[in-house]
């Protein structure tokens, strides 16, 4: 039986497996264009303040979580996914809780998110882990007509 682990995206080819597992998964899944998105978000991405993990299944990668400083007080979860032969099995939440808890260490009052409401699976290790909804608009960014969601976790309670 394989393993399972999480580990830092700091090895060659890491993000640019983040787009491309990004690009090919959401429009195969939705029909969504999201590559240029994702590249833009991983172009912008800085060991140090920010920081990334990737999960692995016997050193194949099967997911992915960004934690993107966004001010002083407030960070970023930025690009959660998991290969669709991974889910349901806690990777996810664990993902999360990865970048919730850096959010913690590194000292930010606040870790914010932006998601879209076909991604139930996501929202739901959202509200689990205590993000609350804090908005919602209407947008076509990836090419189809989306209810985009903001959610929002206070790291000082």
């Amino acid at each position: 039986m394989g393993e399972v682990t999480v580990r830092a995206a700091d090895r060659p080819g890491d993000l640019g497996w983040v787009v491309m597992e990004h690009g090919e998964l959401y429009a195969a899944e939705y029909g969504w264009d999201v590559e240029r998105v994702t590249a833009g978000i991983v172009a912008g991405y800085t060991p140090g303040p920010d920081a990334a993990w990737i999960a692995e299944f016997d050193d194949r990668r099967i997911g992915c979580v960004f934690c993107v400083r966004e001010d002083a007080t407030t960070a970023r979860l930025r690009l959660l996914l998991l290969d669709p032969a991974a889910r349901g099995l806690g990777l996810g939440r664990a993902l999360v809780r990865r970048c919730v808890q850096h959010a913690r260490d590194a000292g930010f009052a606040r870790l914010v998110l932006w998601t879209n409401a076909p991604l139930a699976a996501a929202r739901g290790i959202y509200l689990a882990e205590g993000f609350v909804l804090t908005a919602e608009e209407r947008h076509d960014e990836f090419g189809v007509p989306l209810l985009g969601q903001d959610y929002a976790l206070d790291l000082t309670a």
